[in-house]
């Protein structure tokens, strides 16, 4: 019985994969078509009976008689000897119709049986020798049966085995559940197969022919085939590796490394740097190209990329430590565009991806595979830039944006900072001296910012819409707009997302480091993470914008509070340019210690600043961590940043990180004086910043958690040589 039912089942089988509903017929009565036949004896119960068009076409020779037996009676109406002879005629041909119609009704149910017997002895055959691995499981997984293929397969009968005793891939989670087939990746030995599973239920069978009506045993089968794909994936798996992969090379600081290097010694230098990216490439057969004289655009295949990947770019370093008498280390941004779908699309993901690492500092490199985005280096502090043509040049190409628009609206970041105020009073001051209506959108404000955007409210040299909530600037902003996002390149961070909807006139001005979200769509783009602030920025931008740009001493005073937060008061990522921004601030009637008195704090956020202070504790012997508690203060973010700072302060603490937790959002700032990239390591919280002043926000867990989630963080990218 066992057999037979397994025959059943193949059977069955064979019926989803041809679509043959003479096989469904033969597998699935077999056995209880011959039972019936031989059985009978034993007191078999089960009946096998025709149905359909067969039995429809045995039962004609009954209609006939029907018919026979109304021409007799109308006969006997018009005269009884011959309403007699053809009753006679009747009578006869009923005898003779009912043997017929029992012995063919027997005869054509032996001749269907004998027919299924035969054909489900083929059907077995075939299955047997299938060329395919082939295999039937009970609906728990265990192999019921499989064939010659499967056996050599798995060297041996494996029937009566859970199949994921066979193939470990295939689990219970796998199997075909609701659905009717499931496909499952499968390594056995040296070969990979592409396992398929149909679910096959044995009780739809009786309803599926038209020949036969029998008793079913309900019962659930799954088909299992094993295709060979191993020859098929060594060939895409070639074919993908011999794809090619276009890449670009800049040297960041060509200029500065020159100028830095002694006059004899600068073409031994410049001459150094190609050797060094050349012969480092073709190690990899790659085709190298000098563009100009600090550019490089190369070629290889796809295979290579994992090699260089492993090695995070190590030509990164060997160019840094070129040391012939230059004066600052030499450092390359890389740009590498994969996967595109043709070859220009991989050589303009290059050049999004070389934008991407110049705007986040440089010193590093950058892989664009689709919306994938991958970051190798950046680990060194960035080195300030002592030109100011491109500050110059950026100033000319956003005067020529704001004459050709009919008003300027300006955009800070969420929870705007006094950097970001600061810089929006900046733009606001430029839009106004090139005589545009300018506005600032603001909706949260801190304390500090509070204070000094009260020196603004209710004075009669500023309009009465200066400031802007979300919903009015909605309706102000128009494709007559010049839209001008400061201290922020992440759309969803801004004030306001939707107004970068609303007018393709889009410019940014930010000193963070870009990250894989930035705001596409801009036509003017200024970001510089060197800079200390974007206070320092927009005061550059002022100076060349146009002639006679005054600061009013109230905006003067805006951008130097700007200044002295985001530096931590001159301390943080200070250059020349910053001091050169501070004097310029300073002569356009800044008054330093009226913006002293601006930022002054509370006693409450002194007590919760010392006690933060005082639990915090130190991971790793570099690290300290601590916790501010938001209760009672009306801006927990600026204070966490202040306590991460006044961490700072300790012996020996490298990097700083504070936890606030606000409304179950846990806040992170994190600082450091560029020993460690912090920003680095909120990246991988989906933050960002720059690399000494970063920050990220998560969600659904307690400030405990994230501590251990930082710290584990931090002892891996360690471990790895990422910090």
């Amino acid at each position: 019985m066992n057999e037979d039912k397994k025959d059943e089942s193949l059977g069955k089988n064979i019926e989803k994969n041809m679509d043959q509903s003479a096989v469904k017929f033969a597998d699935q009565n077999t056995e209880k078509t011959t039972e019936n036949n031989i059985g009978k004896d034993k007191g078999d119960n089960k009946k096998v009976k025709l149905k359909g068009k067969l039995n429809s076409y045995l039962m004609w020779p009954l209609f006939m008689l029907i018919l026979f037996a109304l021409v007799t009676i109308c006969i006997f109406t018009l005269n009884i000897r011959a309403g007699l002879i053809s009753l006679a005629g009747c009578l006869i041909y009923t005898a003779v119709m009912l043997v017929l119609y029992y012995r063919v009704r027997a005869e054509v149910g032996r001749e269907l049986v004998n027919f299924a017997l035969d054909y489900g002895q083929v059907q077995r055959s075939l299955l047997h020798d299938l060329e395919i691995p082939y295999g039937v499981l009970d609906e728990n997984g265990r192999l019921l049966w499989a064939n010659v293929r499967l056996n050599e397969l798995c060297d041996g009968r494996i029937e009566n085995k859970p199949i994921s005793h066979i193939f470990a891939e295939i689990t219970g989670e796998k199997m075909p559940d609701n659905k009717e087939k499931s496909i499952v990746e499968v390594n056995y030995g040296s070969k990979i197969f592409r396992a398929e599973m149909t679910k096959i239920v044995i009780d739809d069978f009786s309803g599926s022919n038209n020949l036969v009506e029998a008793d079913t045993i309900s019962n659930t089968l799954i088909a299992l085939y094993l295709f060979d794909e191993t020859e098929i994936r060594k060939y895409i798996r070639e074919n993908q590796e011999q794809r090619l992969v276009c890449g670009m090379i800049f040297v960041d600081n060509y200029e500065e490394a020159l100028n830095s290097t002694e006059e004899v010694r600068r073409s031994l230098l410049a001459a150094l740097i190609e050797r060094k990216i050349t012969k480092y490439m073709q190690g990899f057969d790659a085709i190298v190209h000098k563009t100009e004289k600090d550019k490089f655009q190369f070629v290889i295949q796809q295979k290579y990329l994992p090699a260089i990947q492993t090695s995070k770019f190590s030509i990164l370093d060997e160019i840094r430590e070129i040391n012939i008498g230059n004066e600052l280390p030499v450092t390359l941004c890389i740009g590498v565009g994969v996967n595109g779908a043709n070859y220009a699309q991989c050589a303009e993901w290059s050049r999004s991806a070389i934008d991407l690492a110049l705007g986040r500092g440089g010193d590093q490199a950058v892989i664009k595979d689709g919306d994938k985005i991958s970051y190798y280096g950046g680990k060194k502090k960035q080195v300030e830039k002592s030109t100011r043509v491109r500050a110059r040049v950026k100033a000319h190409a956003l005067k020529q944006l704001i004459e050709g628009k009919e008003q300027v609206v300006v955009m800070g970041h969420k929870i705007g900072d006094v950097d970001s105020f600061g810089a929006s009073i900046g733009i606001y001051r430029a839009a106004r001296a090139l005589n545009k209506r300018a506005f600032i959108v603001i909706n949260e404000l801190t304390t500090s910012v509070r204070a000094i955007k009260a020196e603004f409210e209710n004075n009669p040299n500023y309009d009465s819409e200066m400031f802007l909530n979300e919903s009015r600037a909605m309706e102000v902003v128009n494709e007559d707009t010049a839209l001008v996002v400061v201290d922020v390149n992440r759309p969803s961070y801004t004030e306001c997302p939707g107004l970068l909807n609303l007018t393709k006139t889009i410019v940014v001005l930010d000193h963070h480091r870009q990250s894989s979200e930035r705001i596409e769509n801009a036509v003017l783009s200024y970001i510089e993470p060197y800079a200390s602030s974007s206070c320092e920025m927009v005061a550059e931008i002022l100076q060349y914008i146009t002639d006679g740009v005054k600061l009013r001493a109230v905006e003067a005073d805006a951008m130097y509070a700007g200044l002295l937060i985001d530096t931590n008061n001159f301390i943080n990522k200070t250059g020349v340019r910053t001091f050169e921004a501070a004097a310029f601030i300073k002569k356009s009637g800044a008054d330093i210690i009226k913006v002293r008195t601006l930022l002054r704090d509370d006693l409450a956020t002194y007590k919760v600043r010392a006690k933060a202070v005082s639990t915090a504790t130190i991971f790793d012997n570099a690290y300290a961590f601590a916790e501010c508690n938001p209760a009672g203060l009306e801006s927990p973010t600026v204070v966490g940043a202040q306590i991460a700072n006044e961490l700072l302060n300790i012996t020996d603490v490298k990097a700083s990180f504070v936890f606030t937790d606000i409304k179950g959002k846990i806040y992170i700032s994190a600082r450091s004086y560029e020993e460690v990239n912090v920003q680095l390591v909120m990246e991988k919280f989906g933050g960002g910043g720059h690399s000494a002043i970063a920050g990220a926000q998560l969600e659904g867990i307690s400030v405990e958690a994230a501590m251990a989630k930082v710290k584990m963080q931090l002892r891996i990218m360690k471990n790895e040589g990422e910090i």
